[in-house]
């Protein structure tokens, strides 16, 4: 067997195991909340955990933390949010921010490791969009995957491989934060960026620098957006400088993440 074909050999059994995860979740989503919606009050806006996926710990600091979205004022319309990636994820016609840093190359982060396979005791998706000064900016591909190795897809290439994973990275250049770690816990948008090796407060986010306005889930995140939590099926955006950017949503239902 090639390398190629053994690449892909693992590619469709490490789909296939994160599918019945999936599954397997919507199952005990299910039966645990029965369909309950949590209401975020004064925000107007209904934040269904079963649909999210997201655990009440883990979504629990951000709700918190916000206030509605109104008190932003006017907000810009979200530009064209680009073509479906191979994750079924809008990836932006955009620049990058900056590219995946050379010096994480294995090191543990943040008390993270870097795994010769990914792992999946703990697997989930956070979106991650950001715009600098009103304009879009990608979020790369290869992100806590040293040595990243692209596969070519229909829909434009995805990191499947490398020298090993980090508990947070990204396979394509959609924003789609992948957290598959050995445990259960909740990691931090400041953990991502540590992992990325770019600077995250609330004047900067990465080498653009300005206020930083940070929206979870159609909410505004009060507070430093290093600790925002990454939790499942959740939409962070960070708009530095002005003028503020609309939220943009994915679809989750069509991604399969």
């Amino acid at each position: 067997m090639s390398e190629r074909s053994s690449r892909e050999s693992r590619r469709r059994a490490l789909e296939q195991a994160r599918q019945e995860q999936q599954r397997r979740k919507r199952r005990i989503r299910l039966a645990v909340w029965g369909g309950a919606v949590v209401v975020a009050a004064g925000a107007g806006i209904g934040i269904g955990l079963g649909v999210s996926g997201g655990s009440a710990s883990a979504s629990a600091p951000a709700l918190a933390s916000t206030v509605p979205l109104s008190k932003l004022g006017h907000l810009t319309a979200a530009p064209s949010p680009g073509p479906l990636g191979p994750e079924e994820v809008p990836m932006p016609n955009a620049p990058v921010l900056a590219p995946p840093s050379a010096a994480t190359t294995g090191q543990t982060i943040d008390g993270i490791g870097c795994d010769t396979s990914e792992q999946t005791v703990f697997h989930i998706h956070t979106h991650l969009t950001i715009f600098v000064n009103g304009q879009a900016r990608q979020v790369p591909a290869g992100i806590g995957i040293p040595d990243a190795q692209a596969e070519q897809t229909a829909s434009g290439p995805f990191d499947d491989s490398g020298k090993c994973f980090y508990f947070l990275h990204t396979h394509a250049p959609d924003g789609i934060i992948h957290i598959e770690s050995p445990v259960q816990r909740t990691y931090t948008l400041g953990e991502f960026f540590d992992e990325w090796q770019q600077p995250l407060s609330s004047t900067q986010v990465g080498p653009a620098h300005g206020k930083v306005t940070a929206i979870v889930n159609g909410a505004v995140y009060k507070g430093d957006p290093r600790d925002i939590p990454l939790g499942s099926h959740e939409d962070v955006q960070l708009d530095v400088g002005t003028p503020l950017v609309a939220p943009e949503t994915i679809n989750w239902s069509i991604t399969g993440l």
